[in-house]
This record gives structure tokens, C-alpha cells and sequence, in this order.
């Protein structure tokens, strides 16, 4: 018989280090607002990763000094070598009280003030990390000593050795404990975390492999994290790779920084954390890719100052009381001309909204839009409805792009509906949760660009159910709505029914079923008056 496993041999789960954390959190005193515990965590967790990553650079500096026949153990190659690393890969030199090997072997009792230390030190000798941090984290919140210390121990499990280097284990964090602690929280309020399927299936389609990238709401920064992976699978250089975003959520913005500082993502965040509609920090600014999930049916952001705004001066203004197409239009104003593409989500309400339809005809009409991709529901943890995927394009009049000779395709836009990919469950969340597969993410990419190549007719471009090609005449006709179901072909297959048959089918079963009863009537009758009963 196999021996059972040991706790110690047991494979560490990311997850139940984390509710661990949560619980010594929820139990502790002085541990603060939902916001305050998740930034606690998510501070730890930086600084974690940020000394894994010295601690590998070191032994990697070590194995190349030995390559070079240098001890790296010797007095003069530490002074020259070790007591002032640089590293050419992206790792930070680290101050001894900075090093997470330092804050581990402190004392309990002295764990808030070690931790406060680490990024006073942080933040005055690595300029990239200056403005990550709230000065007086731990020692304002002064936890007690027993508590940080087991937070400390279950933070240290949390390895990229473990849960893996290509993962966005940050905003994994993030998105822990936004659905752990965040039950009241709501999108309105900018807490949100995009699924890594969701990011996958914008980015592949889009193909962010060159140029500058941009999110005019980018979080934690997980756009970035995860487009950035998928530059490298298609062996781009990420060192060339340059990202723009804004964040108004003072901690979000601190988040992001942390996040694309520890993976060397050259970016370009703005001097502070603001609303993108009032302070525009990259005004004037045109980018090759746009990437976005901004917060569905935003209400409350507009200003008056807003209402002059050039952003929207070319269309019309949008609704005060719901940004979607404020989102749209600031988008379009910071694509680059001729060449600009965005992939982004909405609120399916956006697809037809009565008091959108002057600034939805005007897009068409100028062809911005490209594609309308309508996903399945349960894709995101804290809302559970259907949204929509757009793509904008400034150039569909065809020519060389990415490799692929793309035709003219003006005024027409390509439908899908994705809705009832919902085969794929994800096991072990509170809710119901479905994802989109690696495979079926290449579908759609495929389709798109299959849609854009030279040599097909957009004209009969089409799979019921699935897809299908539409000409603006079309779309003008159904009073400019971008809700696919009124162009993509949807079978009745109650249709396909033979009913005649299906009711004969049905007469003869049950008949032969009052058949049965009947004989099982009589075999019980006789049984009663072979013992001398009879049935009244």
C-alpha cells in the first residue's frame, strides 16, 4: 500500500496559504480595513518575491564567477562583487535590511519595525520602487508580535520556486484577497481583477508583440504582466516592450508599480494615481496597442469640466450618468493614427443603449469598430454577467500587418458569440466559474484573423451560432445596434422536430405503459383470491 503523504510532502496550495493568512488577519487586532489587510499582504508579498528574486540573482552571479575561475568566495571578489551587486537581468541590489533572509531571522517584537525599515531602504536606494510604499505601514498598524510572525512564516511559502515564475502571482494575491475580503466591494469602487484567460484571449487576438501598450484604468497591472508573457512565447524582447497606464486608487497604483518594477517591465504609470477622465497624465500621448477592462457601467465620473472635452468634440458627449462610451472615446483618442489598435471589455448594455446610438453610428460610420466578440458568463470571479469584447481599429483598408497581407475591410464588422462556451468549470471557487481554454482562445484569434487575410469574402463570411460578417448597410437597418444575436443566425432547433412522429412515439408508449398497469392489475387480483381475498 502507497504511504500516505506528510503535510511536510504534501504540495503546497497558493490558496490555503493565503485563507491561513486571511484567518490570523480577521483574527488580529489593530489589522485594519479590508483595504489596509489586503495592502499589508500584498506589501509582505512584494517584498518576498523581491528577495527571492536577489537572493537567485546571487547564486547566479556566483555560478558565473566560478565559470570565470573566480572564487566567489573570496574576501576580494565579496568586496568587489557582493558587497555592491549589479545585475544586468532585472534584479535589484538589495540593502541588507531590505533582504527578506534579513527580516526572517528578526524577533518576533521586532518584526513592524524591520518591515518599515526594509522599505524606508527600499525606497531611498531604488529609485524605480520610489512611491510603492506607504511610509509607516506595519509600525502604524503595530500588530501583534505572535501575529506578524505567523503572517511572516506563511508569506515565506509563497515561492516562485513553487507556484511558478510565469504566473502573475502578485495579482494573484491581489485577486485573493479582493474576493476574500472585498464582499461588499464593487467595481464602481475600482476594485477589479481580470482573469489571466480574459487578458489571454485580448492579447492574442490583438498581438501587443511591438510598440507601446497602454491601459487607461491598468489595476494591479496584470494587462501588462500577462501580455508581457505572451511577447516572450512569441519570442519578442519585452527589454523593447514600452507600457503606459493610469490608476485612480492611490493603492492600486502603488500595486502596479510593485508589480511591473519586480518583473523589469519598462513602464510609464504618471507621476501619481488619478482619474483618467479629469487628469489625463498621458494627454496628447498615441499608442500602437491599446488593452483595457474598465469598470462596467461606471457612474460617477463625470466633472463639468468635462463637458467641452476634445476628447468626444469629433461625436457626441457621452451620457454623464454611465462612462462606458467615455471609456470608448478617451481610447480612440490615444490610438495611434492609421496604425492603432484596442481590444477592450464593456457591459453588454453598451451594444445598443437608446442614448449611445448618436456616437455608436459615427464609430461605424468612421469604421473604428472592427469586431464585437459577446463572452460566456461566469468568466470573472465578483460578477458573474456576459460582457463584451470590442476591437477598434484604425486601419481597416487592409495592407501588411504582423506577417499576414490583411484585405479591405472597410465598413464591415465581424460578430461573434461565445456564449455557450461555458464547458469548461473551475473547481474550488465559492461561485460558479467557467474558463476559456488555451485551444478555444486560438480559435477565436484564428477566426479574427482568418476574417481580416486577403482572399476571404467578408460577404458570406459566416457559422450560425457562431459568427458572422456584417456590412454597415445591414447594421444602419437595425437602427446601428452592435448586439450580435440580430445578425448571427440562431437555429430553431425545436424545428427540427418531427412532431407527427414524436407524437406517435409518445401515443404507443403510453399505451403500451396502460398495458403493463392493466396485467399487473389482474396478476394481483388473482394472487388476493388464491388465499381467499378478494379486492373491493
Amino acid at each position: 500500500m502507497a504511504k500516505k503523504a506528510t503535510k511536510k510532502e504534501e504540495k503546497l496550495n497558493l490558496d490555503a496559504v493565503l485563507f491561513k493568512c486571511r484567518d490570523i488577519l480577521r483574527a488580529a487586532k489593530n489589522s485594519g480595513s479590508f483595504f489596509e489587510k489586503r495592502d499589508m499582504m500584498l506589501t509582505l508579498v512584494f517584498l518576498r518575491f523581491l528577495g527571492e528574486k536577489y537572493e537567485d540573482g546571487l547564486v547566479v552571479l556566483r555560478n558565473k564567477l566560478a565559470e570565470k575561475g573566480l572564487d566567489p568566495d573570496d574576501e576580494n571578489i565579496q568586496k568587489a562583487f557582493f558587497d555592491d551587486p549589479t545585475f544586468t537581468d532585472g534584479t535589484f541590489a538589495l540593502p541588507e535590511e531590505a533582504r527578506w533572509s534579513t527580516i526572517i531571522n528578526k524577533a518576533a517584537p521586532e518584526l513592524n519595525v524591520a518591515l518599515d525599515t526594509a522599505l524606508q531602504a527600499i525606497s531611498e536606494t531604488l529609485p524605480a520602487l520610489k512611491g510603492c510604499f506607504v511610509n509607516g505601514t506595519f509600525t502604524q498598524r503595530n500588530l501583534a508580535a505572535n501575529d506578524m510572525k505567523k503572517i511572516i512564516d506563511e508569506v515565506t511559502k509563497i515561492s516562485h520556486k513553487t507556484f511558478g515564475e510565469e504566473k502573475d502571482l502578485i495579482g494573484r494575491v491581489y485577486e485573493y484577497f479582493l474576493k476574500e475580503f472585498a464582499v461588499n466591494s464593487t467595481k464602481e469602487e475600482g476594485e477589479f481583477y481580470t482573469p489571466h484567460d480574459i487578458v489571454q484571449l485580448i492579447a492574442t487576438v490583438i498581438e501587443p508583440f511591438d510598440g507601446t501598450l497602454y491601459d487607461p484604468c491598468c489595476g494591479s497591472g496584470g494587462m501588462f504582466i500577462q501580455s508581457s508573457e505572451l511577447v516572450k512565447a512569441h519570442q519578442g524582447d519585452i527589454g523593447l516592450m514600452k507600457v503606459f497606464g493610469q490608476e485612480k486608487e492611490a493603492a492600486t497604483y502603488r500595486l502596479a508599480k510593485m508589480n511591473l518594477a519586480l518583473r523589469g517591465i519598462n513602464h510609464d504609470l504618471g507621476g501619481e494615481s488619478d482619474s483618467t477622465f479629469t487628469n489625463d497624465l498621458h494627454k496628447g500621448i498615441y499608442f500602437d496597442y491599446i488593452m483595457a477592462n474598465p469598470p462596467f457601467n461606471l457612474s460617477k465620473y463625470w466633472d463639468e469640466k468635462l463637458n467641452d472635452d476634445s476628447r468626444w468634440i469629433d461625436y457626441a458627449t457621452p451620457p454623464t450618468g454611465n462612462a462606458n462610451y467615455a471609456w470608448i472615446l478617451h481610447m480612440l483618442s490615444h490610438m495611434r493614427p492609421f496604425t492603432g489598435v484596442a481590444g477592450f471589455l464593456l457591459s453588454n448594455g453598451a451594444l445598443g443603449d437608446a442614448d449611445t446610438i448618436e456616437i455608436r453610428r459615427k464609430l461605424i460610420e468612421n469604421d473604428k469598430v472592427e469586431a464585437i466578440i459577446i463572452l460566456p458568463r461566469e468568466l470573472f470571479i465578483t460578477t458573474d454577467i456576459s460582457v463584451t469584447f470590442w476591437i477598434l481599429n484604425q486601419n481597416k483598408k487592409g495592407g501588411r500587418y504582423h506577417g499576414r497581407e490583411l484585405r479591405n475591410r472597410e465598413h464591415e464588422i465581424l460578430f461573434v458569440d461565445l456564449r455557450t462556451w461555458t464547458e469548461n468549470p473551475v473547481k474550488g471557487e465559492q461561485k460558479k466559474k467557467v474558463l476559456l481554454s488555451s485551444n478555444q482562445i486560438q480559435r477565436v484569434a484564428d477566426l479574427y484573423h482568418h476574417w481580416q487575410i486577403k482572399g476571404t469574402d467578408g460577404k458570406n463570411f459566416a457559422e450560425p451560432e457562431l459568427y458572422r460578417s456584417v456590412g454597415i448597410d445591414e447594421i444602419a437597418a437595425n437602427n446601428w445596434s452592435l448586439v450580435p444575436s440580430k445578425y448571427i443566425e440562431f437555429i430553431d432547433h425545436d424545428l427540427e422536430i418531427d412532431y407527427p412522429a414524436e407524437m406517435a412515439r409518445i401515443q404507443k408508449e403510453m399505451r403500451e405503459l396502460m398495458i403493463r398497469e392493466k396485467e399487473s392489475q389482474t396478476m394481483l387480483e388473482e394472487a388476493f383470491k388464491g388465499i381467499g381475498y378478494g379486492i373491493r
